[in-house]
């Protein structure tokens, strides 16, 4: 059984998984501000954590996770990666201004939109969805404990944390105060902090200011760094295994939270970080005014489904740059109906086999029992090495392509009367279940690609068709073939010849 290692980026090598407490995992990710519609490369990011949560729960060695997900709803300002979080206006409420509705409406259908398209993608349901606003009295209480320990400072009505107090700042990002210092200079910090470097835990509000809480320090709302560190600290622990995120979240807000967090608690605050890598749009930035910040509603107009989006994700491994093409999506989709169409022949050759019913006219065949161990040991590797997914499709790949083109039989081969033929491997595996519990448990649970386990039944009325176009070819009538082609085709199921005879699927 392959050790599970996963890139950390807190000491930038691959390291083998030792989870705190032994088969049971506590993780958090940061999940959306919800000010407005997420993009699809906001998506990928939120796939990193599913995939590794449904690793963690589906794998070889399967562990208990504690999974949340939080929802940013205040705090986040739309200068926050500039100026240390102090600077500009509250995503949430530029958003309601704009629309001229209240933040909580804004941060209500955004919430739910999210839900909506998480479901869409097959994005497992973390436990709990903390919100920042629940949660205002324990980020109080926290930089309490941060000003008392000599962390933190008050400055009219402001709260900063003083960066020079905790020695390890910058060992997420290699942005330490020195380098810092030596690098840009923030153009116009804060009149309020000791160190331009200091970031915000509470900031003063104005009266008209539509969100805001009393606090020691007067009326005002958190900084969004503190929110991660409260939230994750009071559901999880003061110490968790995983914390992932995009890569933006490396600096400032993940080295923030590590700062405060450890300063609140004197432990450490994440033993494993994971980021995700951005998503190029046709080797372009995303950029909402040059059009190339898409969502999945743009993605669905194009014909395409959420689960060809989830694999064009998978066909990327997370911490490699996506360029995410229209091209790229087509072949996704292949794969999708590629598995989706082998798995549904699984399903029918099982019920075939139930039946006593033959597969071809050959009673000297001995049914032969398919060994996919390598391919499953390849699988779970793959995995293994830091969840590395294209890798792991090659093995599913493997499967089909071995199956189909008869491989499986080690190229045996039968005589008939209508010459020397190559069987197809279906009709001779002996262990459909077996294959079938694969793809359960890689497809379906680890990869979160949503295969219909129920048969899709042809009609009769179209294998008679079938039957009758089968007829036609044989006295060489093929006009009348296509005909019956296109009746075929103009009741929802295409019908593709073979060596063999035919194959039927639905549209």
């Amino acid at each position: 059984m392959s050790q599970l290692k996963l890139y950390n980026t807190l000491t930038k090598e691959k390291e083998d998984f030792t989870p705190i407490h032994p088969g049971k995992v506590t993780m958090y990710t940061c999940g959306p501000t919800v000010y407005g519609y997420q993009h699809i490369g906001n998506y990928k990011s939120f796939m990193t954590a599913d995939v590794l949560y449904r690793y963690l729960t589906h794998g070889p060695n399967p562990y208990e996770v504690k999974y949340i997900q939080n929802i940013t709803d205040v705090g986040h300002l739309t200068e926050d990666d500039l100026n240390q979080g102090d600077t500009g206006e509250d995503k949430m409420i530029k958003k309601a201004k704009a629309e001229n509705k209240t933040p909580q409406d804004i941060a209500k259908y955004y919430t739910n939109y999210h839900f909506e398209k998480s479901e869409e993608l097959n994005l497992s349901e973390p436990m709990r969805y903390p919100r920042a606003t629940q949660y205002i009295d324990k980020m109080i209480a926290m930089i309490e404990n941060l000003i008392a320990k000599g962390h933190a400072y008050a400055s009219n009505g402001n709260v900063f944390f003083d960066v020079e107090s905790f020695a390890d700042y910058g060992k997420l990002s290699g942005n330490t105060l020195t380098n810092l210092q030596t690098g840009a200079r923030l153009e116009e910090p804060h009149a309020d902090k000791r160190n331009q470097w200091d970031f915000a835990l509470w900031l003063q509000a104005p009266k008209e200011h539509l969100m805001q809480w009393n606090s020691p320090w007067g009326a005002g709302y958190p900084g969004w760094h503190i929110e991660c560190s409260a939230m994750a600290t009071e559901e999880l622990d003061t110490t968790i295994d995983i914390h992932t995120g995009g890569e933006d979240h490396i600096f400032p807000h993940h080295e923030a939270e590590i700062a405060q967090s450890e300063g609140a608690t004197d432990k450490p605050f994440a033993n494993y970080w994971l980021h995700t890598r951005h998503m190029m749009i046709e080797g372009k930035k995303m950029s909402k005014s040059k059009g190339t910040l898409l969502t999945i509603e743009d993605v669905k107009e194009e014909g395409f489904s959420p689960m060809d989006l989830r694999m064009t994700y998978l066909q990327s491994h997370y911490r490699s740059q996506m360029n995410f093409t229209w091209d790229s999506l087509i072949q996704a989709k292949s794969t999708v109906h590629k598995i989706e169409e082998f798995y549904q022949n699984l399903l029918l050759s099982k019920e075939k086999k139930v039946k006593n019913e033959k597969f071809w006219p050959y009673d000297d065949v001995d049914p032969y029992k398919y060994d996919f161990s390598s391919e499953k040991e390849s699988f779970n590797s793959s995995m293994s090495d830091d969840l590395n997914t294209p890798s792991a499709l090659e093995s599913i790949h493997s499967i089909i392509h071995n199956v189909n083109s008869g491989l499986a039989l080690k190229s045996k081969e039968i005589n008939s009367t209508h010459g020397h033929v190559k069987a197809s491997a279906l009709g001779y595996i002996d262990n459909f279940q077996e294959i079938i519990n694969f793809f359960d448990q890689s497809v379906i649970n680890v990869l979160g690609i949503e295969l219909k386990k129920e048969l899709n039944i042809i009609p009769q009325k179209i294998i008679d068709l079938a039957e009758m176009r089968v007829k036609a070819r044989d006295r060489k009538d093929f006009q009348e073939s296509d005909k019956l082609r296109d009746e075929i085709a103009e009741a929802g199921y295409t019908i593709k010849d073979a060596a063999n005879g035919y194959r039927i699927t639905k549209t």
